[in-house]
């Protein structure tokens, strides 16, 4: 099995990741030199803990909603709603109710 999907087929991606109680979940849909595209999963009360990158990520909402912390300032990010989280910033999410998210990330 790839470790990606494969290149030009159509992808539902809310479909392409499944929720997982108590848990995250993470699946690679791209990556190359320019950087990688993920989908998650977080049930709700997940999340991830504060951290940086060392290049802009950008988020966008599949499902559900997020609180997004940048520079300590929380964001809610609903189900068709993105965020642009820069590099060098500390950033956290937390799954408010259960949500999918698709994860850009570009190296400068």
């Amino acid at each position: 099995m790839s470790a990606t999907f494969e290149k030009g087929t159509v992808l539902s991606l809310a479909q392409l990741v499944d929720y997982s109680t108590g848990g995250v979940v993470s699946k690679q849909v791209l990556k190359n030199e320019a950087g990688n595209i993920t989908l998650f999963s977080f049930d709700k009360g997940q999340g991830l803990s504060a951290h940086t990158a060392p290049f802009d990520a950008m988020v966008q909402v599949l499902d559900g909603e997020a609180e997004i912390k940048i520079n300590g300032e929380p964001h809610l990010v609903k189900q068709g709603e993105s965020i642009i989280m820069p590099a060098n910033i500390t950033h956290a999410l937390f799954a408010v109710e259960k949500f999918k998210m698709l994860l850009t990330m570009i190296k400068g």
